[in-house]
């Protein structure tokens, strides 16, 4: 355990890099990570997340709690096709390729290769490139195209979605064709910053703001889609899982 200095200059140091927890004691998020995230992370994990913590973009890496949770959720779903959206230096695309099994495969979509291959030594020397399938590019006319080609209908197990917000929706209405019945889609940064019960005149972020009602459209969709059923989870920035139902 850290001593109480430690504690300090890692909290410091977890707000310099965006705080992406939405607990209230930042005492007691750090209890989560040293007591139930830290012990069991991976050790290429903690690479990457370190490399990305110098990374002047570092607000947008996935939080270590989500990582870690992403990581279980694959295994309880036996998820073996999957697809992520938006992959920055790859934090969250690493703890789903150690989770799948060695013949599983993740395709990865993001408009910034370099990004990507920043972490990509990592992923690398953890064993898991094969899984990966990058494709550098606007998300979208990739799932046009995957969706006129017929045969990847009902084809993926889960599906993780952490990109441009205001895209969510028209992600959404592509991806419901992807993923099976039974099968699981992960929204990131649902309740965002807190600021989806934020009064209108609150002195918010620029990018929050421009963000907010685009997060605020996708949760309120999402709740009174009939193909799935739901469950908003305050880990991280907020991530909203839905089951395929229909």
């Amino acid at each position: 355990m850290a001593t109480n200095g430690e504690n300090q200059n890692q909290v410091s140091r977890h707000q310099e890099v965006g705080h992406k927890s939405l607990l209230q004691s930042d005492a007691l998020y750090q209890y989560i990570l040293e007591t139930s995230v830290y012990p069991g992370e991976p050790e290429c994990l903690k690479e990457l997340r370190d490399l990305t913590a110098k990374h002047p973009w570092n607000i947008m890496t996935t939080s270590a709690d989500e990582g870690q949770f992403l990581n279980l959720l694959i295994k309880l779903i036996n998820a073996k096709n999957t697809m992520e959206i938006g992959v920055y230096t790859g934090y969250s695309l690493l703890a789903t390729a150690l989770a799948l099994p060695h013949d599983g495969k993740i395709l990865a979509m993001d408009i910034n290769r370099e990004n990507y291959e920043l972490g990509l030594p990592v992923i690398q020397k953890a064993g898991v490139a094969h899984k990966i399938d990058f494709r550098e590019g606007p998300a979208l006319p990739f799932l046009d195209q995957m969706i006129e080609d017929g045969k990847y209908h009902g084809s993926f197990d889960f599906i993780f979605v952490d990109a441009d917000k205001d895209n969510y929706l028209n992600y959404h209405k592509r991806i419901i064709e992807l993923v099976k019945v039974g099968g699981v889609i992960g929204y990131d940064n649902t309740l965002w910053n807190g600021s989806v019960v934020a009064p209108p005149d609150a002195p918010l972020r620029k990018y929050v703001r421009y963000y907010r009602d685009f997060v605020l459209e996708l949760n309120n969709a999402l709740a009174v889609d009939p193909r799935i059923e739901i469950c908003q989870l305050p880990v991280g920035d907020g991530i909203t899982l839905c089951r395929r139902i229909s």
